[in-house]
């Protein structure tokens, strides 16, 4: 038991470099969120529904994070500082990282109806800052969910979502492989497909502008101006 409580507070400093001790990671919140759901979670499997409930409520009161006791959680699952809401039937695989105000939430709630409403989360899935991801869908393994995406669609292994409504974008293959990406978003956003595009325009614009500079020089210097726009020079 030790040596497992040993095992998720290393993996938590492997992902925040905040922390300078075991000890002080033991005081997050997510880690007490984690604790207090385990034993609700224990609880709630036992239909000891109103204890379970009671541990839950004093979890969220004290750590501002809202874990059902009916959802299923793996192994080095870290919630990064507080305000998230995780539904009764959400399932969270190992190695999971979730940061602030996210919502796993559920869908047709005023219906009444049970069965599985809220999402699942694949193996070494990060869940960027105030991300809604909602309904009954599968986030695939390594998946990253971008800060304040909309997720309602299923997510598959690998991709990183962004936007409102969140779509898909491919990852390339040097990233996918990083074994952790903080906040669930490469910093450069390398996939975003505008930046390609936006970086040929800016190339054509500094070609033009190498042609204007060079046209330039050629009226100043009295050379012809045909033999500049060959000569590609800038000052």
């Amino acid at each position: 038991m030790f040596d497992g409580l040993t095992s998720y507070l290393d993996s938590i400093s492997a992902r925040d470099p905040a922390p300078r001790s075991r000890w002080e990671v033991l005081l997050y919140p997510g880690v007490l969120a984690l604790g207090m759901h385990r034993i609700a979670h224990w609880l709630f499997e036992a239909k000891l529904y109103f204890l379970a409930r009671f541990i839950n409520h004093f979890s969220r009161m004290i750590t501002a994070i809202d874990i059902h006791p009916g959802a299923t959680i793996g192994k080095n699952f870290f919630i990064d500082h507080g305000f998230t809401v995780i539904g009764e039937t959400a399932e969270i695989g190992d190695n999971v990282t979730i940061y602030q105000c996210v919502t796993l939430g559920g869908t047709n709630p005023a219906n009444g109806k049970g069965g599985k409403r809220h999402p699942t989360l694949e193996d070494n899935t990060i869940i960027g800052s105030g991300a809604q991801i909602i309904g009954p869908i599968t986030v695939g393994k390594r998946a990253r969910v971008g800060a304040n995406a909309v997720v309602i669609d299923d997510v598959p292994e690998g991709a990183t979502m962004v936007g409102l409504k969140a779509r898909s974008t491919l990852v390339p293959a040097e990233e996918w492989l990083k074994e952790f990406i903080p906040y669930g978003t490469p910093c450069d956003e390398p996939c975003e497909e505008m930046v390609g595009a936006g970086n040929r325009r800016i190339e054509a614009m500094e070609a033009e502008m190498a042609l204007l500079r060079a046209e330039v020089r050629a009226l100043r210097d009295g050379a012809p101006i045909e033999a500049a726009k060959l000569s590609g020079t800038d000052s």
